[in-house]
């Protein structure tokens, strides 16, 4: 086999940023937790690594006949960046992880309104479903088209998009997702590729990582880092985002390596040995 002679080639990928109302704060004060999962220390990419639901595009997530409401293909293709089957695909990725990593499924069934019942993802059935998916049995439009339900598009909201730098041996071109956690549903510890999940504060995010206490790759930091300013889900909702592509840029500043996120914005790299 030839050796690489470049940059490896990034593999597409999406991840969502699920959030809620935060339930320690007063209702009228809202509060925000988005949802963090902590990598298996045996995982070859990120091992130990807090990260947001996600994973690499199938090549199944571009089925054109994936049942779903909201902005359509054409509509997300510009919002993306991409061709239309590229802006299906990852829009189908999204919700297709974030239903094997926690449960949580970002569907529901055709015209229902904001009253309908809640999903109940927990029962045995759905669960055979979810397995099913994680070892590729059969693809997502098969479990929805069966149960007669519809992927809620507009339930996502495009965030950023960030490159994985091109010295790295193993690159991804991530696609970031905002989603508010359906009524009713709740995340479970299903995944098995996380040894921890947690609903967390973005706003102490940032110490924890600097401090060495919650290893996470840089954009994770810099998107928690987003949505901290935000404050509230109205907040998130209210956010302008452009999605345009950005690899991580790294300097040595006054002695110490910051991440300079894609509004200048900088934030410290911790160091190796740094615990507590």
């Amino acid at each position: 086999m030839p050796e690489q002679t470049g940059p490896v080639t990034p593999r597409p990928a999406a991840t969502v940023m699920l959030l809620r109302e935060s339930p320690a704060v007063p209702r009228a004060e809202q509060g925000l937790e988005v949802l963090l999962m902590r990598r298996v220390g045996s995982m070859g990419f990120a091992p130990g690594a807090y990260v947001f639901p996600g994973g690499g595009v199938d090549e199944r997530d571009a089925d054109g006949d994936l049942p779903w409401t909201g902005p359509g293909p054409a509509e997300w293709a510009k919002t993306l960046g991409t061709d239309v089957p590229m802006a299906r695909a990852l829009v189908c990725a999204a919700v297709r992880e974030t239903f094997e990593e926690t449960g949580v499924l970002l569907a529901g069934a055709p015209g229902a309104g904001t009253g309908a019942p809640a999903l109940d993802t927990t029962t045995e059935d759905w669960e055979r479903d979810r397995v099913g998916l994680i070892d590729r049995t059969h693809s997502f439009t098969e479990v929805l088209s069966r149960r007669g339900l519809v992927l809620r598009s507009e339930w996502l909201r495009a965030w950023s998009r960030w490159i994985t730098p091109s010295a790295q041996p193993r690159r991804y071109d991530t696609w970031f997702f905002a989603a508010e956690l359906p009524p009713g549903q709740r995340h479970r510890d299903v995944g098995g590729e996380a040894d921890l999940t947690c609903w967390t504060d973005p706003a102490t995010v940032a110490e924890e990582w600097s401090g060495g206490r919650m290893p996470m790759l840089p954009p994770t930091v810099v998107a928690c880092a987003e949505l901290a300013k935000c404050r509230t889900l109205e907040g998130v909702r209210a956010a302008r985002r452009d999605i345009v592509p950005f690899e991580p840029d790294v300097r040595e500043i006054d002695g110490q390596l910051r991440v300079i996120a894609p509004d200048g914005a900088e934030f410290p790299v911790p160091k190796p040995d740094a615990r507590s």
